[in-house]
């Protein structure tokens, strides 16, 4: 099982998405193990996206990362960081496919409406940046057999 981060970014908020977009992660079978409601500090959005501090979007990137409020979550499931990101879409709303929330919900280039952790790495970078270990909840959800095929005693 794979932790990845989740960041519904304020035009999720702004335009009240953000019921619709974790209910489709809730939806595909993702655990959730940590949801809050936050506002990003300017500092902390320099460090969160520090990879690309001179680019000529960093700037803007910045004021919009620190615009509203945010909604932060860590989800849990198997190849979580790869199909969170399929479920994402193309990081330009406009090239995104339809049946993503990028295609479905976001036309902008920067209101992408949501951020998703790239690696293993960045997810346990990024999960220790937005949450503290007793914010964080392990539980053995009861339709894990549902969702994966246990049939033979473990996940298949």
């Amino acid at each position: 099982m794979e932790k990845t981060l989740i960041i519904l970014k304020p035009d999720s908020v702004q335009r009240r998405l953000t019921g619709k977009i974790i209910s489709r992660f809730e939806e595909k079978g993702f655990q959730t193990i940590g949801l809050k409601m936050t506002r990003i500090s300017e500092t902390m959005a320099r460090k969160h996206y520090a990879a690309h501090q001179g680019k000529d979007f960093f700037e803007p990137l910045i004021r919009y990362t620190i615009s509203a409020p945010v909604i932060v979550l860590a989800l849990k499931g198997r190849n979580a960081i790869e199909v969170v990101r399929k479920m994402m879409g193309a990081t330009f709303g406009s090239r995104s496919e339809p049946g993503t929330i990028r295609g479905d919900y976001a036309l902008s280039n920067r209101f992408n409406l949501i951020h998703g952790s790239d690696s293993p790495a960045s997810a346990e970078k990024e999960i220790g940046i937005f949450f503290t270990k007793d914010e964080l909840f392990e539980y053995a959800p009861t339709d894990l057999p549902w969702i994966y095929d246990m049939s033979a005693g473990e996940i298949i």
